[in-house]
């Protein structure tokens, strides 16, 4: 892939975003690692740590419903093609009509969720009710921090605009302020978890805040609209309802865990704080990698679909999934080889004991079987949402969920919480599978023999670069020096095998650095 100086192509565009979003992201998961520790250091993965995994991840579920999720499927493509084809004024009379919408909705939800907590808690983790004390530990927490889905789902609407309008910046670093808050609140309440529930609300008014500025800059002025009967709000509507069942099938897969989880008498004590630290690490490469990708991806889709350049379209698709594979399938690999290694170096101390070390990494273990699959549906869930199909995804997430469930019953028993890991990374690797395929019935080949025999140089350098980290994995006695020589030397392995197998993709990115310094200057 050549690119002249002067100009950009689509491929540049996707790279440019998605280093700038992934240099934000890289930051809020460091940030984000340190706030586990801090959790982990504080709690252990016992009762405290339990109860507020549950607690905070409930309102997470809703935020993906109206924020979020809602904003890739539905918000952004319809205000791309505003953007491009409407006047000013009609693009931010659609986003005052659509913000009335969702304050309403959103303040019925908030309300409702604090007043049924009770109700909510035992259906996501039913084994929290042979302990009276965990329980009602849990209801509290989840009404404390329940008002945060309203805040975060408001900042996640005002980062869809902003990226709609091509602007990462600041949307991209607003995460960063929730980490930072849950890190000083709960430094300041020490072992009272309330720390870390106060944190999470003060986390969700700044990254709600800090974007308001810069939507007014570009022209956003709040008022009530003339009208709610809008034609861009209909379609945002219509794309959002199969996007919510696909969103509430998506987290109920993660909820499906954190109810298995909560049987501590078959996968052991801690269950639901082991699966939250391993999950949160999983979290990090497809945050810096894939999340970046799919999120810069998106408005470059939505506007190939409408200028219908169905080439292009493929092109850049091609590139993201192949992309995702660099950088996500060695980080998988990592993760199996080493993630008792990482483990134990950044959170075993205080009350994260070695058997708090082990729960988590057997759970890393078998999730990083289908860490590469989590991040390419996200690639490809974008081109969905990009050609206004958010239907198909919600039907093979359903099928993915129905999976999910069936095997943890069967894994469950031989595995412990390895086996509810497992489960969640087939069905995550079924659901790529038949992305894939309904894709390519939908656009046509977007270069499969291309894309797979990149996957099969990659994944046989990761595979070499493994092999490297298993065989250093005892360099230091020392615990953080360890560490750094096995990321080091897996790092540079990666790198060499890259080579060796012939993998192009590097050579890909690196053009496109070259021509992003050369624009610059």
């Amino acid at each position: 892939m050549s690119i002249a100086k002067g100009t950009q192509s689509p491929s540049f565009s996707v790279a440019k975003a998605a280093s700038l979003i992934g240099s934000a992201t890289l930051f809020s998961r460091f940030l984000g690692f340190f706030r586990d520790l801090v959790i982990a250091r504080l709690f252990g993965v016992y009762v405290y740590a339990q109860a507020f995994v549950i607690a905070f991840k409930i309102p997470n579920l809703f935020r993906d419903f109206v924020g979020e999720g809602a904003t890739n499927a539905a918000i952004i493509p319809v205000f791309s093609e505003y953007h491009l084809k409407r006047s000013k004024e009609e693009f931010w009379e659609l986003a005052n009509v659509v913000l009335n919408f969702l304050l309403v909705i959103l303040m019925a939800i908030t309300i409702l969720g604090i007043i049924f907590s009770p109700v909510i808690v035992r259906l996501i983790a039913p084994g929290f009710l042979v302990s009276a004390e965990k329980f009602a530990l849990t209801v509290k927490l989840n009404r404390i921090i329940f008002p945060y889905i309203l805040l975060i789902s408001l900042a996640a609407y005002t980062t869809a605009l902003l990226n709609s309008l091509k602007h990462f910046a600041i949307p991209a670093f607003a995460p960063c302020l929730l980490n930072i808050s849950i890190i000083l609140f709960a430094l300041l309440f020490g072992e009272s978890i309330k720390g870390l529930a106060l944190g999470v609300l003060v986390g969700g008014v700044l990254q709600l805040a800090v974007q308001i500025p810069v939507l007014y800059k570009k022209g956003f002025k709040l008022k009530v609209p003339k009208t709610l009967n809008n034609p861009g709000a209909k379609d945002i509507g219509k794309l959002m309802l199969p996007r919510l069942l696909s969103s509430c099938i998506y987290q109920l897969n993660n909820f499906v865990d954190s109810i298995f989880g909560s049987f501590s008498w078959i996968v052991g004590e801690g269950g639901v704080a082991g699966l939250y630290f391993s999950y949160r690490l999983i979290q990090f490469p497809l945050g810096i990698f894939s999340n970046a990708i799919s999120q810069a991806i998106l408005p470059t889709f939505s506007q190939q679909v409408i200028a219908n350049e169905n080439d292009k379209l493929k092109q850049v698709l091609s590139f993201g999934l192949r992309a995702v594979f660099l950088l996500i399938l060695p980080a998988g690999v990592f993760f199996m080889v080493s993630g008792k290694i990482l483990i134990t170096a950044l959170f075993v101390g205080g009350k994260f004991d070695d058997y708090s070390a082990m729960l988590t990494a057997s759970a890393l273990f078998f999730y990083s079987i289908g860490l590469v699959a989590y991040g390419a549906n996200k690639v490809l869930q974008s081109c969905f949402f990009s050609l206004k199909d958010t239907a198909t995804p919600a039907k093979i997430s359903a099928l993915s969920l129905i999976i999910n469930i069936l095997l943890n019953f069967v894994l469950m028993f031989p595995l412990k919480i390895g086996g509810i890991a497992l489960a969640t990374a087939i069905s995550g690797i079924v659901a790529f599978l038949l992305l894939g395929v309904a894709l390519k019935k939908k656009i046509g080949d977007f270069g499969f023999k291309e894309i797979a025999l990149s996957f099969l140089r990659i994944l046989a350098a990761s595979l070499g670069m493994g092999v490297v980290c298993y065989f250093s994995g005892q360099i230091s006695p020392n615990k953080i020096l360890n560490l750094a020589a096995v990321l080091t030397l897996g790092f540079i392995s990666y790198i060499i095998f890259c080579f060796i197998f012939k993998v192009s993709e590097i050579r890909q990115l690196w053009d496109l650095l070259i021509a992003q310094k050369r624009k610059r200057s």
